[in-house]
Formats: C-alpha cells, structure tokens, sequence
C-alpha cells in the first residue's frame, strides 16, 4: 500500500506490537527514505499482515546506490515537509530515522507515542539514537535495530586490501612508478606468516577474520563475551589489548565509536605492536586516536596505514593524514554496494516477523553504551 497524500557483536529483544496500527488496525510501516519501489513491494509481498506506507514524491532524491540521506541540496517547500512529516507522523514501524536525521527522529518520537520500532540504515545507528537525546521512555519504547552484518564482506574486502597494500609496500612502488624508478629489489612480508589482530569481532570483525584466515594469517580477535568466532584463532579479553598488540603484525579496527571505544587505540597500543605495524579502519573513526597514529606513523612505529573512516568527516583538509606517504585515505565508501539496499531488506523483512510475532529482534541498539 502507498499514500499519495498530497504535498543489528548482535543482540535481540522482544518487541510487543500491541496497541500497533490505527485504531487497532494492520501496523504501519512507514518508509522514511527513497527506498526503491521494487523493494518496497518486496517488502509488502514477504509481510502481508501490515501497510508498507510510502511516497516516492517527498523524499530527498538519491545521488546513487544506498544514498539514504539524499541530496542536501534539496529542500521540501512547507506543505511538502508538513506531508512528510505526518506520513513518518502516522508509523507503528519506520524503515530509517527520517532523513537519517538524529533530530528529525526526536521529532517524530515525541509526535508519535505509537511509534515501536525504528530500523537504522547504519551499522552503527546508536551513534544516531544518542545523538537524537530520545528520554528514557522513548528509549524503553522504541526499538532501534541496525544494519550490523549488511556491510561485512564489503568492509572486510578493504580490510584485506589494506593489510595487503602495506605488506606489498603499495606507496613504495606507487611512489618508484611515478619516477620511473627501477631499483634493487626488496622483500615484502606474506600474510601466511602475518598475525592479522581483529578488534572487535561483532559482524564486520568476524568477516574480516574469515576473509585473513582464509589467506593464511593467524587471526586473534578481541572479544567481551568470549563466544568462538570462525577463522579466530585466538581470542584476546578486550582488556588485553595492548598485549595483543604486541604480537600483532597488522591491527583491523572494526569497533563502533562509543564512550569506551573513544581512543581506545592510542598511542599505548600503537608503542606495543610490533615496529612496522599495518594499521586498518573500518569501524569509527573515533575509535583510533589520530593525532597518536601520526606520530607513530612519523616515527616508522606504524609502517602504513589504510582508513577509511575518520574522527570527523569530511576529513579536514589540514589533517596531516592527506598528505602522509604511509597513509591510504579512503572516503567511508568501502561499504558502498549497489546490493546494500537489497540486503537490508532482507534483514528488515526478518526483523519485521519477529516483531509481528513477538520474537526477539536482531541487532537491537543497546541504549547504554549506544552501540
């Protein structure tokens, strides 16, 4: 059904649908993005027990594959955004924050006590719930779950890239091409003799472990819960990360950014690993301490490292890591896959059964440390 009104490491949780839908009626998931119309219906196909509720004329348009914010250039005249909002107004469920708008989520929360369930495109959505400042009994209300385990291959392939780029000394023979340099050959480590260290090993990390074991590497993950991960050799308490370090070849961050993840490889881990560690990112930003990666990067401590995302984003045009000659700078668009959308879906199709049945959700956004 559409208006033309005019102008989820993963945990889960019981959600109750009761007193869902209008007037008691079918629930109403209400997609707050430009969600393409065949997925829409893929979605209203799988569960005919609610009204998928849409309208493609008031949304930002997209700029491409999975661009669920839209054009910022873009601006809705004052009845199109009053037709939007009550459209997001009227959900039980909501597919993304409106306008993946940590405000706009406030907003509709306060609007709309009916509101159950909000599904985040993000892997990291709790870093969009904290920064919507929902009340507590908005968060005891309403659920967010996140895309964690979408992006997974896709990050884990730059995560193999990276290391493979500083193991195979890719600025060296970038560097020598330019000048058409052919000099004395030099010897270039091998990732069947690397020890690869996973930090964190929720979706994302437990693809990266995969796809470094599957090449051969001997993988240690940090872990809180000390489940077994496939392809993780060893797991490491998180409080022992230092000490991994030092055993540690290259070191893939997968972290969400949190108040305990803020820095938490900084100069202490960096001054552990072994002289000539690869350092990657895939996680947040915030999770590496930049100014202390510089310095190790300066100082050879850090032999190369390969980010792709960032303390603040953009990356600042004054940040030493644009021009540094071990740095590979990748514009958080590792993830980006024209299938995202798709595999979202799929997630959200499951998720939105369990929440009709009562059952326990997948990737719930756990609201004390927001992630």
């Amino acid at each position: 059904m559409s208006t033309t009104r005019p102008a989820i490491p993963q945990t889960a949780r019981p959600v109750s649908v009761e007193g869902s839908g209008e007037a008691g009626g079918r629930p109403r998931v209400v997609i707050a993005v430009d969600l393409p119309e065949e997925l829409c219906r893929t979605i209203e196909e799988a569960e005919p027990r609610v009204d998928v509720i849409r309208d493609h004329r008031l949304y930002r348009p997209r700029r491409g594959p999975a661009d669920w914010a839209g054009d910022p250039e873009h601006v809705r005249g004052p009845e199109e955004q009053a037709a939007y909002d009550d459209m997001v107004d009227s959900a039980d469920v909501l597919f993304s924050l409106p306008d993946v708008d940590p405000s706009a989520l406030r907003r509709t929360a306060d609007a709309n006590p009916r509101l159950r369930w909000v599904q985040a495109m993000a892997a990291g959505g709790g870093s969009q719930v904290k920064a919507a400042g929902l009340d507590a009994a908005a968060l005891k209300r309403i659920t967010v779950t996140t895309t964690a385990g979408v992006h997974g291959r896709p990050l884990a392939e730059f995560a193999l890239f990276g290391v493979l780029a500083g193991a195979k000394t890719l600025p060296q023979l970038t560097a020598q091409q330019r000048e058409h340099e052919w000099s004395d050959r030099w010897e270039m480590r091998h990732l069947d003799e690397m020890t690869v260290l996973v930090v964190g090993l929720g979706g994302i990390g437990a693809a990266c472990a995969a796809l470094f074991s599957a090449a051969g590497a001997h993988v240690l993950g940090t872990t809180r819960s000390g489940t077994p991960v496939e392809g993780v050799d060893e797991l490491i308490p998180a409080d022992e990360l230092a000490l991994a370090a030092a055993r540690a070849d290259a070191i893939v961050v997968t972290l969400p950014g949190t108040a305990a993840t803020d820095g938490l490889v900084g100069a202490d881990v960096l001054a552990a690993a072994k002289p000539g560690v690869i350092v990657v990112n895939v996680g947040r930003g915030t999770v590496i301490d930049e100014p202390a990666l510089v310095d190790a990067l300066t100082s050879g401590q850090v032999g190369f490292a390969a980010l792709d995302v960032f303390a603040t984003e953009p990356l600042p045009t004054t940040s030493p890591l644009w021009d540094h000659p071990r740095v590979l700078v990748s514009p958080h668009t590792a993830a980006l896959s024209s299938r995202e959308e798709e595999r979202i879906v799929r997630l959200f199709v499951d998720n939105l059964g369990r929440f009709l049945d009562g059952g326990e959700l997948r990737n719930v956004v756990d609201t004390v440390e927001f992630y």
